[in-house]
């Protein structure tokens, strides 16, 4: 029998939804076809509230936040190294809009809902992780990227919504060869194609957990690196002389790859329940022309919710 993970079976756990990954997969999967009151796009929008539903039917989380990504080119990482998600470009105006109105339904059905043009939904999901460890609270962090599985303490865990597959800080040592701790340093060595961000030429990912499993951090790795050559792996003194050569790299892309503060979050937990604004649920409801049984289900989900929170309060 597989061991169980905590956080999957915790009612208390804090879910943290990697929100722009939704609304992209919203926009991908949908029809173009479907539009707003105003005539305008509304396929992502449609998508990421159908995963929205279905994550609170399934999961009924007492403590819940959606993360959104707005700050591309104009990210603290974009003052460390010019060329951060370079290779990426700018949303389509159609999706921008489409953003607002994701933004704007999370918040009227309660989601404390949280971007910023400074920092990136990683790092708001990571503090809000930090803050939820720091009062023994577990997270369910809601993503397929591999990066926020660097943000897994003990019974916490990441949720790949669209495969349903769970992981913990046990199986994400087992995937990617080292702790979740590590894998700020492993993206250091390695790089990172999907944000551009430099790696050194002839590590990848096996040599990296060797090295980290070794050394345990980049520091330790640095100053002990006329230690690797004796390393038993092929190609170590190869190795030791790239660590050597690139070691400016290496601490540039550690920058880049590691988790950037949040100082501005809430840590009072109370503050993330999910509590709906009716009048602003109505006003989005209009905005998406959303009809009598649509606008019921929600409604129908959310006194369901508060109903089984009130319940397990007695």
């Amino acid at each position: 029998m597989k061991p169980s993970i905590a956080a999957k079976s915790n009612p208390d756990a804090f879910y943290l939804i990697d929100s722009s990954i939704y609304v992209f997969r919203g926009w991908h999967s949908m029809p173009a076809s479907i539009t707003d009151a105003n005539g305008c796009p509304a396929n992502a929008t449609f998508g990421f509230i159908e995963t929205l539903y279905q994550l609170i039917s399934r999961r009924n989380p007492k403590l819940i936040a959606c993360a959104y990504d707005e700050s591309l080119a104009t990210s603290a990482r974009n003052d460390i190294y010019p060329d951060y998600k370079a290779n990426r470009s700018a949303a389509p105006d159609d999706l921008k809009h489409q953003f607002k109105l994701c933004k704007a339904f999370s918040k009227a059905i309660g989601i404390t809902s949280l971007a910023s043009g400074r920092l990136e939904a990683d790092d708001i999901i990571g503090s809000l992780a930090e803050i939820a460890q720091q009062q023994n609270t577990n997270t369910v962090i809601v993503s397929a990227d591999k990066d926020l599985c660097q943000f897994v303490g003990v019974g916490d865990a990441v949720w790949d919504f669209a495969r349903d597959t769970w992981m913990d800080a046990r199986l994400i040592e087992k995937r990617f060869g080292v702790r979740p701790h590590q894998i700020a340093d492993s993206l250091a060595l390695t790089g990172d194609k999907v944000d551009n961000i430099p790696g050194i030429p002839g590590v990848g990912t096996a040599t990296a957990a060797r090295l980290l499993i070794k050394w345990g951090n980049l520091t330790a790795l640095l100053d002990n690196l006329d230690k690797v050559p004796s390393m038993k792996f092929r190609g170590a003194s190869r190795v030791a002389e790239l660590l050597d050569t690139h070691a400016d790299t290496i601490q540039l892309s550690r920058q880049l790859t590691g988790l950037i503060r949040d100082d501005s979050l809430s840590t009072n937990l109370s503050d993330y329940r999910l509590t709906p604004d009716e009048a602003a649920m109505d006003a989005v409801f209009e905005q998406l022309d959303f009809g009598d049984k649509r606008r019921q289900r929600w409604h129908n989900l959310l006194e369901k919710h508060r109903v089984e929170k009130q319940r397990a309060t007695e």
